[in-house]
């Protein structure tokens, strides 16, 4: 493990393999180790660089104080960027990290040639919410969905706050299958979901869809539930020239689930 010095803050990452650089971004709960499925196949390819973000696991962080927005952590990933000194890198988001490297594209697109959004985070302006949509599923960050969750959490309840974040984007029993030391890492960051209902996280507008100008890729999974595959199709429709692959027999943690699969989609692309 390696740490970097961004933004007043020492951001633990791993960094292996060599050729072009590719920076993979986390989701919630999750931290590099949320990687380890692939970064053999990755890092044959690429010189793999996967950090924690300010708050995650290496840090023993009790959600109290600290700096945890998403506006903090675009601008930490784009100083990332800038202290490896590698010139531009291609992005990999998944999940909340596929909306850090939504806003890195725009804020930043200097720093990027390629771009991979994993069933990218969020919610929809009213604009880009297709008229039949069932957005009865609670959204991945939406605040309807972790008022719940850190409640749980506040009162002690770590499982069964985890139990509803999970099972709410996932489906029912989604936490119960999850392998222990998946189940571990979402235990060592549950309190970045304190901070993650005020983030500050803003909906995906059309305009700026539309103003990505590096070549994207979308991945999705076939079992995904909810309002996020319909996240994934509108942005996919409006961002210039975008890819879409939809990784079967998979849900929303795709990397897990179906290593090779996922690779085989986001290889060919970067390469």
């Amino acid at each position: 493990m390696k740490t970097l010095r961004v933004n007043d803050y020492d951001m633990a990452y791993l960094d292996i393999g060599q050729g072009l650089p590719l920076v993979c971004v986390h989701g919630s709960l999750n931290d590099f180790r949320a990687w380890m499925p692939v970064l053999g196949p990755l890092s044959s390819y690429h010189r793999l660089i996967v950090p924690s973000l300010r708050h995650y696991f290496p840090e023993q962080w009790d959600g109290q104080g600290g700096k945890f927005k998403m506006a903090q952590h675009v601008d930490d990933v784009i100083a990332f960027v800038e202290g490896l000194g590698l010139g531009p890198v291609d992005l990999l988001g998944h999940s909340r990290g596929g909306h850090v490297a939504f806003r890195v594209a725009l804020k930043r697109p200097d720093l990027i040639c390629k771009l991979v959004l994993a069933e990218p985070g969020g919610t929809l302006e009213d604009a880009l919410m297709p008229d039949n949509a069932d957005d009865g599923a609670p959204a991945a960050g939406s605040r309807a969905h972790l008022a719940e969750v850190t409640e749980k959490i506040a009162a002690g309840d770590l499982e069964g706050g985890l139990r509803a974040f999970i099972d709410g984007i996932n489906g029912p029993g989604a936490w119960d299958i999850l392998p222990a030391s998946d189940r571990q890492m979402r235990k060592d960051n549950a309190y970045t979901l304190m901070a993650q209902i005020d983030e500050g996280r803003q909906p995906y507008t059309r305009a700026e869809a539309e103003a990505v100008s590096r070549p994207t890729l979308f991945v999705g999974g076939a079992d995904t539930p909810g309002i996020l595959p319909i996240i994934l199709r509108a942005l996919a429709a409006h961002v210039p020239g975008a890819k879409t692959i939809i990784i079967s027999d998979a849900g929303r943690s795709m990397f897990r689930q179906q290593p090779k699969a996922s690779c085989d989609a986001v290889l060919p692309f970067l390469n």
